[in-house]
């Protein structure tokens, strides 16, 4: 029953955001135990208790740039979207542009973009501490994670084999996954 439950709501998913749920199907087939360990992972993808939206998916963004060619990113930003992140927040993130980024959608982005380049200064950190303390700090660190671990299942499990252009509400963004 529970497995039927779980791939009832694979494929609402997959439908909703058109979005390949292949390899979560497959795993849920091969090894249920493994699948419902991983649930309880897609689980903690949506918690946020302190940080505003904006901040907490241009991290999850982040985490899906660095590890992504496309699809899971996409499913960020639609996910974004649906949450109230305004447009022209992703697209600035998409195009690490911090110039066109809010205070929070900055400060989001500027963590997420330290850790992920294993910088050793705390600088970033003890802003967003000092913006919404360490509860702010759990929030973005879960979000920059769990952006980042779903291309890496994916991958590993071999599904990651497509590429695609991100797209903002219908029209195309030139992501920049590094910065220059």
């Amino acid at each position: 029953m529970r497995s039927w439950i779980a791939r009832r709501m694979l494929r609402a998913t997959s439908k909703r955001y058109g979005y390949d749920t292949s390899y979560l199907d497959m795993m849920l087939k091969v090894s249920p135990s493994a699948f419902f360990k991983f649930a309880a992972v897609m689980k903690s993808a949506g918690h946020r208790e302190v940080v505003p939206v904006d901040a907490s998916f241009a991290a999850k963004l982040v985490g899906a740039l660095a590890e992504d060619c496309g699809p899971c990113t996409q499913l960020c930003v639609d996910m974004a979207l649906e949450a109230g992140m305004p447009k022209d927040q992703i697209e600035a993130v998409l195009r690490r542009d911090p110039r066109a980024m809010n205070g929070a959608t900055v400060l989001g982005y500027r963590f997420a973009d330290a850790v992920v380049r294993r910088s050793q200064d705390d600088e970033y950190r003890n802003a967003v501490r000092a913006e919404w303390g360490e509860k702010g700090v759990i929030d973005l660190t879960l979000a920059l994670q769990m952006g980042r671990m779903f291309p890496m299942v994916k991958a590993g499990l071999g599904y990651a084999k497509e590429c695609r252009r991100v797209t903002v509400d219908g029209h195309d963004v030139d992501v920049i996954k590094q910065a220059a």
